[in-house]
């Protein structure tokens, strides 16, 4: 469509602002670890066979070697994640169809995030007065999470058919919110997959550095921010 071929337009409204999701709306990294434990455990208590021979360790070591052998496990972590469990219940002759619990339980912890503080109150402000959507790698489940109904469109990966940096999801995104690229700001905190990627989409692109990352001279986003009462300020310097 033309108005993806949009460059970057400084002057043009900001009509809707996209989200990345992990370690941007919530700190990721000890849920996964917290989930990938907790599966541990309940491995231990109902399939001892798989959890003697398997540690989490090594479970990630396997997925790492998968993502490498299968580009689609690069888009699809969910599908990663039980080709992993699914090897290892193979090779130690247990029964496959405990693994649909076993992802239950592993996605049931995976959404069990604790949003920023400033996360729920800044996105109940900012959708009074733009559309937000989301777009993610990765297989957050808002419904379950709670912050769906402040989004108009969420778009993921795994159902998508394809990953950040893809412009096409950036594009399908602001398509579902019928802006153009160029009346879009993405907020990410991934200075490649984010920012980077946005820009080539023809969005603009504001960098969540919420861990006081240093940003390398190479890549330059819109505006960089710490929460989203910075990105509100942000967003109202913004020609209207």
């Amino acid at each position: 469509m033309q108005k993806h071929l949009k460059k970057i337009n400084g002057s043009a409204p900001v009509r809707a602002v996209l989200f990345d999701l992990d370690d941007t709306l919530w700190p990721i990294v000890p849920v996964i670890r917290r989930a990938e434990h907790l599966l541990h455990d309940w491995l231990t208590e109902h399939v001892p066979a798989v959890a003697s021979q398997w540690s989490v360790e090594s479970l990630r070591e396997r997925r790492s070697a998968l993502m490498l052998e299968n580009p689609h496990f690069q888009i699809d972590l969910w599908a990663l994640r039980h080709a992993g469990l699914t090897e290892a219940f193979i090779a130690c002759d247990a029964d496959t169809d405990m693994i649909v619990h076993a992802m239950a339980v592993f996605s049931a912890a995976r959404n069990d995030v604790t949003p920023f503080d400033d996360v729920v109150p800044g996105l109940q402000r900012l959708a009074r007065q733009v559309a937000l959507g989301s777009i993610s790698n990765g297989f957050a489940d808002l419904v379950q999470i709670g912050l769906a109904p402040l989004f108009r469109v969420s778009l993921a990966a795994h159902s998508f058919g394809s990953a950040k940096p893809d412009p096409a999801l950036f594009h399908a995104a602001c398509d579902a919110l019928a802006v153009a690229p160029a009346e879009a700001v993405y907020v990410g905190d991934d200075l490649q997959l984010d920012v980077a990627g946005a820009q080539a989409a023809g969005l603009r692109a504001v960098w969540m550095n919420r861990f006081e990352r240093r940003l390398p001279p190479e890549v330059r986003p819109d505006a960089t921010c710490t929460d989203l009462p910075a990105l509100e300020a942000w967003l109202r310097a913004q020609p209207a």
